[in-house]
């Protein structure tokens, strides 16, 4: 039974496989099945052209013949197209394939190539490629002429950049901050020095380089070409022109460089300029700067480097080996630099960095009707100088690891507690919540035991006492047991009234400011607590953000705004430290209007009792400034504060502006460790309002 119904299976197999062969099926042993088809020449040469346009040399080099291929490296030809790139600072590659002849195991194609560079322009060409039928395949016949046609015989690619001269930074009234100067570049053409180991011994004198290192820099280049070797300063160069007269083959060229006023005229608001380093070089390389190119490293030179610098431009050619020019394959004329014009007061700043000689601090001064920036110094301070035109590696890793951090611009970036300048802030949530009056009464013992008989706070004037005291003499006389009481009083209607407030003021959040970096500071709230530090808010943490203690930071320049706020009114302007952008003859100057960034949320009539009670600080014989200003000739109103500080001596503080009735400056002062009160910060203040002023100091 089984044998029959396999012999029946096995005969419909068969007939099945009969009927296939006579339709034509034909069985193939695998081993005998065709190679693919080759590619046509076309598609190779179209292939290539797309890995070109993609920059994937690696794919262009596997579609060379195998002749070819052991006629160069992929290493080499890599870094051939690599260079040429650079070379042209190309940015996109467009081809076109014309037409591809094929005839008998050879072809050519035609094409046309676009190549957009930056500081060149746009070019196109019409090139061929060759091809051959090599080991069963169409591949590239590759010379150097696959990229350009005369790029033959030795022949390269010379981008001769237009660099206009960098732009200069000015103070308000156009006196130069960061401006061009002059070095002169020491170089040499090696095949006209007659006497190379004299030539680069003096050298070496001069440029204060090991004679090792100044052949390096020639020995591998064209014996044609001047070789830059080194700089000098203008007054060097007259010193040793006699000298480097003497020596065949030595060339001095001119050199814009970059100076500065120095340490005191702001150089955290001008930063500095300096050379491209390792990590930076494709970030700059892809916008047209070279690798030896000077930019902006910090300050306005790094926020107005497009402007500054203006656009570079080039003439893009091909040279013989001697020198000689081959062809030209395009030209862009450079775009002008732009001038940035600050709101800086030349007089105001070197006085601000004068009297912070010896201090670490900050001062911030601002004009109250604008928001406008009249100084902003930072100390300890640097010399920009000295990054000209490259600063030397022990000298910026003492810049960096120096305690006092000089780097770091304290003004817009250092953090500190707002101690009883806050109380500002304090009282104006007091007054506006309906909370308190004007005519509250208080009274302070020396000390406060509001949270707890246990715990009791003392108020600064321990272990004497302020006695009875309403809101506004609360302020006058920085009484702590009146905004302790108020802090806790104000927690127990709302935790968030005083946090509400403080970011009215414009607390807790960047200024705005163009062109520095600054920190927002904090102000904190609840959710703030029990995000970063695993904890509910509690009285005791109202209690102490009352008098600016706790968790609150401020920079110098947010402390400087809101007594700039309280002082116009209640308009809270983004501070402002550049007033134009000078023009060119293809751009017109950009002037900066002042910018209103809000209305204080505050009534009038109590932004007016903060006002009057600020008066009160430097006027009243209990204000807290009263000594400092009694014989000052010009009504100030402020603010005093003294910050604890964890980690050694308090900082002192005063914050205010004047003339009292109608401010034309505000400033903050911060004095870093400089022990118990305001002292140290208060005639700082009095001496930069006297400057700004007009007004003699009164000794």
């Amino acid at each position: 039974m089984f044998r029959s119904k396999f012999l029946s299976s096995f005969i419909l197999l068969l007939s099945a496989f009969l009927v296939a062969c006579q339709g034509g099926l034909r069985l193939r042993h695998p081993a005998s099945s065709p190679t693919p088809p080759l590619p046509p020449a076309e598609a190779v040469a179209r292939s290539f052209l797309q890995a070109w346009e993609q920059g994937d040399y690696s794919t262009m080099y596997g579609l060379l013949t195998p002749t070819a291929q052991a006629a160069v490296a992929r290493e080499e030809f890599i870094a051939t197209y690599s260079s040429a790139a650079e070379a042209m600072t190309l940015t996109r590659l467009v081809t076109s394939l014309r037409a591809v002849l094929e005839e008998e195991g050879t072809g050519l194609a035609d094409f046309n190539a676009t190549f957009e560079t930056l500081l060149a322009g746009s070019f196109q060409v019409t090139n061929t490629l060759s091809l051959r039928l090599e080991e069963n395949r169409w591949g590239v016949v590759w010379s150097r002429a696959c990229i350009l046609a005369q790029l033959k015989d030795g022949n390269h690619l010379y981008l001769a950049p237009e660099v206009p001269p960098r732009g200069n930074i000015y103070d308000r009234s156009g006196r130069g901050l960061a401006v061009n100067g002059a070095r002169v570049v020491i170089g040499v053409v090696p095949e006209k020095m007659r006497d190379p180991d004299h030539t680069l011994f003096v050298l070496s004198l001069i440029l204060q380089e090991p004679i090792a290192t100044l052949h390096d820099k020639y020995a591998n280049t064209s014996s044609h070409w001047f070789v830059p070797l080194g700089e000098i300063s203008a007054q060097q160069s007259a010193q040793y022109y006699d000298t480097l007269a003497d020596l065949p083959g030595v060339l001095l060229r001119e050199k814009a460089m970059r100076l500065y006023r120095g340490a005191k005229l702001a150089p955290h608001v001008m930063g500095y300029v300096g050379t491209i380093g390792p990590q930076e070089v494709e970030h700059w390389r892809e916008r047209g700067y070279p690798r030896d190119a000077v930019v902006g490293k910090a300050g306005l030179e790094a926020w107005g480097e497009e402007l500054l610098a203006g656009r570079r431009g080039g003439t893009l050619t091909i040279v013989s080996p001697k020198g000689d020019l081959i062809a030209t394959l395009a030209r862009r004329p450079s775009d002008p630099s732009r001038n940035i014009y600050t709101t800086i007061d030349w007089s105001l700043q070197q006085k601000a960095a004068e009297l912070l000689e010896g201090k670490v601090g900050a001062i911030v001064a601002l004009e109250p009707r604008t928001g406008q920036v009249l100084a902003l110094a930072s100390s300890p301070t640097f010399d920009p100088n000295d990054f000209i035109p490259a600063i030397a590696s022990d000298d910026w890793q003492n810049l960096i690891s120096t305690p006092g951090q000089p780097l770091l611009n304290r003004a817009t970036q250092g953090l500190y507690p707002p101690a009883s300048v806050f109380k500002i802030v304090t009282m104006s949530a007091a007054l506006d919540s309906g909370v308190y009056t004007p005519s509250s009464i208080f009274n302070c013992e020396g000390t406060w035991t509001g949270l707890s008989k246990a715990w009791p706070m003392r108020c600064w004037v321990w272990p004497g006492r302020h006695g009875t005291l309403d809101l506004r003499d609360g302020l006058i006389h920085s009484c702590d047991a009146v905004f302790y009481e108020i802090g806790l009083t104000l927690y127990e209607k709302d935790p968030d009234i005083v946090p509400d407030y403080a970011r009215r003021f414009g607390l807790g959040q960047p200024t705005g400011l163009t062109g520095l970096r600054e920190e927002a500071g904090l102000v904190p709230d609840d959710a703030w607590k029990r995000h970063n530090v695993g904890e509910s808010w509690t009285a005791g943490d109202s209690v102490n953000s009352a008098i600016g203690q706790g968790y609150v930071l401020v920079t110098p320049l947010q402390l400087a705004l809101v007594v700039s706020t309280v002082g116009n009114g209640g308009t809270i302007y983004r501070p402002q430290i550049i007033q134009k952008i000078g023009g060119t003859q293809d751009a017109q100057e950009q002037v900066f209007a002042p910018e209103v960034r809000s209305i204080l949320q505050i009534s009038p009539e109590h932004l007016e009792t903060v006002r009057e009670a600020l008066r009160g600080v430097v006027s009243d014989p209990g204000g807290t400034a009263y000594y400092a200003f009694r014989d000052c000739p010009i009504p100030v109103a402020g603010k005093t504060g003294t910050a604890e500080n964890p980690t050694g001596e308090p900082h002192a503080l005063f914050a205010g502006y004047a003339p009292a009735d109608d401010p034309k400056i505000a400033i903050a002062v911060v004095i870093e460790n400089a022990g118990q009160r305001a002292a140290a910060a208060v005639p700082i203040f009095r001496k930069l309002v006297e400057t700004f002023l007009g007004a003699e100091a009164v000794e």
